[in-house]
C-alpha cells in the first residue's frame, strides 16, 4: 500500500511495563522508526516476563507521544471483547488520531482469551468467529459513517441495533492475522489487510499471493491493501548474548507447534526448559551480524510487506533500536 516498505517497532507488552513500552516506542520513532505495534496480552507468555497491561490504554498514550501508526496485535473478538466493543474502542483511537490507528483482528489464544472462562473452541469455530466479528465491525463502521443504525444477527455474535456515535470520517483499516494460505485468502474478501508473524520467505510469499487472490475475488485492488509482517528477531553485540536472549526471553521461537490452546504461562515455561540452540533452526535470525538482520528484513521487503514491525526478543532494547536505527533502517527499500 506504501511506495516504500516502513519498518516500525513492535512494543511486547508481556515483557514491558506500559510506561516504558511508550517510552521505547517514542525512543523508536526518534530513531527511525515508523509505527508501533502494541502486542494484546492478558498474561504474558512465561511468568518471567512479569508484564501484561491493557493495550488499548497503551494505544492512548502510543498516540500521544509518538506520530506515526498503531495497532493491537492483535486483538481477539468474542471473548474478553464483543466485537461491537473492539469497533468502539478502534473508531476512538482513529477520531482522536486520524490517519493514523489500525485495528488488528486474529482468532486468539486459549493463554489471553480462556480468562472468561467459556468454552474454549476448536481453531476452526475460532476462525469463522474472527470473520464473522470482522463482518459486524466493518458493517457497524459503514453505518455509523452513514449516520444510521445497524444490527447483526450471526452464528457466533449478536447485536441489537444502534449505532457508533463517535466516528471518523474514514474508518481505521482492518488487519487479518493470519499464518495460514486459506484464512490468508478468506481475509482478502473481506479485509483491509494481512499480518503474519515472521515465518518462512517460502510461506510468506505463499501467504501474500493467496491474500491478494481474495482481495481480486472482492473486486478490489490488491495494490491498497496493507501487508504487514511482525518479525521477531534476537540481536545482542555477541553471538553469545543473542542467543541467551533468544533461550532466556523467547523460547517460543523454538517452539513448532500450535500454541493457541495452551492456558497457563506456566505450561510454557515447563516447555521452555526443553529449548536448546538447535531448536530455532530458520524460524528466527539470531545473530550479532548486523548485516545479516539487515538481510533478512530487506528480503521480507522485496517479496511484497509494506509495513515491518521489528521485535528484538532481549531486553537490550535501546541498544537494539540505537543500532538498528542508525545501521539497519537507513538501507531499507
Amino acid at each position: 500500500m506504501s511506495t516504500g516498505v516502513e519498518v516500525g517497532y513492535a512494543a511486547a507488552l508481556e515483557k514491558y511495563a506500559p510506561g516504558e513500552a511508550v517510552e521505547l516506542a517514542a525512543l523508536a520513532e526518534q530513531h527511525g522508526f515508523v509505527g508501533t505495534l502494541a502486542t494484546d496480552h492478558f498474561q504474558p507468555w512465561l511468568p518471567t516476563q512479569g508484564q501484561a497491561p491493557f493495550v488499548w490504554s497503551v494505544l492512548t498514550a502510543l498516540g500521544e507521544r509518538t506520530s506515526s501508526n498503531f495497532g493491537p496485535g492483535m486483538a481477539v473478538p468474542g471473548y474478553r471483547y464483543h466485537p461491537a466493543t473492539l469497533a468502539q474502542a478502534a473508531a476512538t483511537l482513529a477520531s482522536m488520531y486520524e490517519g493514523r490507528h489500525w485495528l488488528g483482528i486474529g482468532p486468539g489464544e486459549a493463554l489471553n482469551e480462556h480468562v472468561t472462562a467459556s468454552y474454549w473452541p476448536e481453531a476452526s469455530d475460532r476462525i469463522n468467529s474472527m470473520f464473522e466479528a470482522i463482518d459486524l465491525i466493518k458493517k457497524l463502521f459503514a453505518a455509523s459513517i452513514a449516520g444510521r443504525d445497524t444490527r447483526f444477527t450471526g452464528t457466533f455474535h449478536r447485536m441489537e441495533s444502534t449505532r457508533l456515535w463517535t466516528m471518523p470520517a474514514v474508518a481505521p483499516p482492518v488487519l487479518v492475522a493470519t499464518s495460514g494460505p486459506v484464512t490468508a485468502r478468506r481475509a482478502g474478501k473481506i479485509a483491509d489487510g494481512i499480518v503474519t508473524v515472521g515465518t518462512s520467505y517460502d510461506r510468506a510469499g505463499t501467504l501474500l499471493e493467496r491474500f491478494d487472490l481474495g482481495v481480486r475475488e472482492s473486486g478490489r485492488d490488491p495494490r491498497t491493501m496493507l501487508k504487514v509482517l511482525h518479525l521477531n528477531l534476537s540481536w545482542a553485540p555477541t553471538q553469545e548474548e543473542a542467543m541467551a536472549h533468544a533461550i532466556e526471553q523467547w523460547p517460543l521461537g523454538a517452539m513448532a507447534f500450535p500454541k493457541g490452546d495452551i492456558r497457563s504461562p506456566q505450561v510454557f515455561e515447563q516447555m521452555a526448559r526443553l529449548v536448546g540452540p538447535e531448536g530455532f533452526d530458520d524460524r528466527m535470525l539470531i545473530s550479532s551480524d548486523v548485516d545479516a538482520h539487515r538481510a533478512r528484513v530487506q528480503k521480507f521487503a522485496d517479496i511484497g510487506f509494506d509495513r515491518i514491525y521489528l521485535h528484538n526478543v532481549g531486553l537490550n532494547q535501546r541498544e537494539f533500536i540505537q543500532t538498528f536505527g542508525a545501521q539497519v533502517l537507513p538501507t531499507i527499500g
